[in-house]
């Protein structure tokens, strides 16, 4: 399909969707796995979360967030690798740089998504069809490939992308949006979830189509605020704005979590595994150049229990023995010994300049004590540089060339998972 700057009438907004991306990028750097099963994520045998499943592995069922046990079970000839993530950043870098060499307008909203505007004659006068056939062109020279939806709004751009994967174009011209929408399932469209899908089936809407005809107060009664909002997206007449890509904002926290093939019930496992993950975020810590007032400790004991605690410190650090002693001491508000403990995270936040609270020693205190931990600045300084040792040896020859007592204790047991908060980074 083809079409002028003339006969494109309004908004040109564009959704950028990478096929695959993580799968992808791992094929690119391993020739030998193209056209192979392919998945990113934690290992099945340490109750892992697939990340990404090449196209390969889908065949057989593989989809992201499905446990890798069940994946296994599925493809069990599948090539798994924990994945680069330094490596999936740089790329997608790449590709954020393709979008911006056409228009100013780029809204990234994740690794592998990006919406752009490309409205003829606000930066160029050419057809925004030609402007997405040469980003999506441009992407795959860089070895990926990605889907792109156009349409005259985000929520079409969004619903588009999705209609021809993988390497697929969709385009939805100005005036056609109502009909293009009408007959997909409600769930087709963000911001419609399960529980929103249900309450709107019970009303008897299931299709795009039969949401844009309901009343606005109806919906506003049945599905609160975003009612009325939802049937004008339904109908293909909202108004979108894609903002210039802003600066990253500073970081929140830094955290780190690890799951556990085998629940810990005693004291000296979850330590460990306080400790280990403690060296962790430490690690990340000290990579950003981020020091934090507050440290959390989170335990998870089954699938739908989990406990926090939270502690200021008395001054920011970006040492896990500092921070990750305050973590055990948190153990005893959260857990009781013999409870069965799954996943074990750490965080640290309060990098803003805010003081943070005092605490004054009084002369004669045990806490003042000169062999103390928390008061022998001497000791943490060694503790501290020999951390900052451990961290270059490790980014010179890799995570694995280095561990500590505590990670080798639980290094066969625990599988990689994702930061506490998607904000962590």
């Amino acid at each position: 399909m083809t079409t002028s700057m003339t006969e494109w009438s309004g908004p040109a907004i564009g959704l950028l969707d990478l096929d695959a991306f993580f799968a992808s990028v791992e094929q690119l750097d391993h020739p030998q796995w193209r056209g192979k099963p392919v998945i990113v994520g934690g290992s099945p045998e340490r109750r892992g979360v697939v990340s990404t499943a090449s196209y390969e592995a889908r065949r057989f069922g593989v989809h992201s967030a499905m446990p890798s046990y069940q994946a296994k079970r599925l493809c069990p000839d599948a090539i798994w690798t924990q994945g680069h993530f330094d490596r999936y950043r740089q790329m997608s870098a790449r590709v954020m740089q393709t979008i911006l060499d056409e228009t100013p307008l780029v809204e990234q909203v994740s690794i592998d998504e990006a919406f752009f505007d490309v409205t003829p004659g606000r930066f160029s006068r050419e057809s925004p069809i030609a402007i997405c056939r040469r980003i999506q062109g441009r992407v795959a020279e860089l070895g990926v490939t990605c889907s792109i939806g156009l349409g005259t709004s985000k929520t079409v751009a969004k619903i588009a992308s999705e209609r021809q994967k993988p390497r697929g174009m969709t385009v939805v011209l100005p005036g056609t949006e109502a009909a293009f929408l009408a007959p997909l399932p409600v769930s087709a469209m963000s911001g419609v979830g399960k529980a929103t899908e249900a309450r709107l089936r019970q009303m008897g809407v299931a299709t795009l189509g039969q949401l844009a005809r309901q009343d606005p107060e109806r919906m506003r009664r049945a599905l609160g605020v975003a009612g009325p909002s939802l049937v004008t997206r339904a109908a293909g007449r909202e108004v979108s704005r894609v903002r210039e890509r802003a600066k990253p904002e500073a970081a929140k926290s830094v955290s780190n979590e690890r799951t556990f093939a085998h629940d810990l019930t005693t004291r000296e496992d979850v330590a460990a595994a306080v400790r280990m993950v403690s060296q962790m975020v430490g690690t990340r810590l000290r990579s950003k150049g981020l020091r934090g007032h507050q440290v959390t400790l989170k335990l998870k004991f089954s699938y739908d229990k989990t406990r926090t605690a939270q502690r200021q410190l008395d001054a920011p650090t970006d040492d896990e023995h500092v921070f990750g002693a305050q973590a055990l001491r948190l153990l005893d508000d959260v857990w009781h010994e013999g409870t069965p403990v799954r996943l074990v995270g750490v965080g640290v936040s309060g990098f803003g300049p805010e003081a943070p609270r005092q605490r004054q020693l009084e002369l004669f205190s045990p806490e003042a004590g000169e062999n103390d931990e928390a008061t022998a600045p001497g000791r943490h300084r060694d503790l501290r540089a020999l951390s900052v040792a451990a961290d270059e040896v490790r980014s010179r020859f890799g995570k694995g060339s280095l561990s500590l007592g505590s990670e080798l204790r639980l290094r066969e047991s625990a599988s990689d998972t994702a930061p506490m908060n998607k904000e962590a980074d």
